[in-house]
C-alpha cells in the first residue's frame, strides 16, 4: 500500500540532496517518456481561447467530460466576442454535465468580457495577465501558457500533485508550492511535458485508488513504492 511521506519519520523530501533530487527526477522523465513518448495535452482545443475556456471546465472534471460538451460549445460561442454576449443560462445548460456549472459558465462569460475589454479579444501571454481573468488560476494560465504559447509552465493538477507527494519530490499539498517545487527539479522546457507525463502515468498506472504498482515504470525511483 502506497504511504504518505508525512507517515515516515523522515521522508526522502527532506533527507535527499536537490542535486540527487534533480537525477532521480531525470530518471522518472526519461522512464515517463519511453512509456509515452508523445505527451500532449488531453484537451481538444484548435485555439488558446477554446483551450482556455475547455481548461476552466476541466475543474473538478475529466477531460474526456469536457471534451463532449466543447464541441457544441465552441460551435455555437466560438471566441470571445461571442462568449462575452451569450447569455449564461445558454452555457450552463450546455456545460451542465461537467458539474459546477453556474460557476463556470458565469466565469466563462465574464472571461470572454474581459478578454474583449483588456486584450482585443485575444487571450494574453502572461501569468499575471491570465490570472487576472475571472475563473484563472495558476494551474489554467500554465496549461495555456505551455501548450497554446509553447512557454514553458508546470500545471499542477491532482495526477501531478498526488504523485510528486508520492515520489517525494515534494513535502507540500499546496499546488504552488508544489509547482515551485517541481519547477526546481526539471529542465525549464521540459515543465510542460513533464506535468503531461505525471498526468498520463497516473490515469494509466498510478491510479488513485488501485496504483498497479507491479506494471510501474517508475517503480525504482518511488520511496512509496511496495
Amino acid at each position: 500500500m502506497h504511504t504518505h511521506p508525512s507517515m515516515n519519520t523522515a521522508s526522502l523530501f527532506e533527507t535527499e540532496s536537490l542535486r540527487k533530487r534533480r537525477n532521480r527526477m531525470r530518471r522518472i522523465l526519461d522512464a515517463l517518456h519511453t512509456r509515452f513518448p508523445a505527451p500532449e495535452c488531453a484537451l481538444l482545443h484548435e485555439n488558446p481561447f477554446q483551450l482556455l475556456v475547455a481548461t476552466i471546465l476541466s475543474a473538478q472534471c475529466t477531460d474526456e467530460r469536457v471534451n463532449m460538451v466543447t464541441p457544441a460549445l465552441f460551435s455555437r460561442y466560438p471566441d470571445a466576442v461571442a462568449m462575452a454576449a451569450a447569455p449564461v443560462e445558454d452555457i450552463a445548460d450546455i456545460i451542465r454535465s461537467t458539474g459546477f456549472f453556474q460557476n463556470k459558465s458565469r466565469n466563462i462569460q465574464s472571461c470572454g468580457a474581459a478578454l474583449l475589454e483588456r486584450h482585443g479579444g485575444e487571450v494574453p501571454r502572461t501569468m499575471e495577465e491570465l490570472t487576472a481573468l475571472p475563473g484563472v488560476g495558476r494551474k489554467t494560465a500554465n496549461v495555456v501558457l505551455g501548450n497554446a504559447f509553447g512557454v514553458p509552465g508546470f500545471p499542477v493538477d491532482t495526477h501531478v500533485r498526488r504523485i510528486a507527494n508520492l515520489l517525494q519530490l515534494t513535502d507540500s499539498d499546496n499546488p504552488e508550492v508544489i509547482e515551485q517545487h517541481l519547477c526546481a527539479i526539471t529542465p525549464e522546457e521540459e515543465w510542460t511535458d513533464a506535468s503531461h507525463l505525471f498526468i498520463l502515468h497516473g490515469r494509466a498506472t498510478c491510479i488513485a485508488r488501485r496504483p498497479r504498482c507491479a506494471e510501474c515504470p517508475i517503480r525504482p525511483h518511488c520511496p512509496s513504492a511496495p
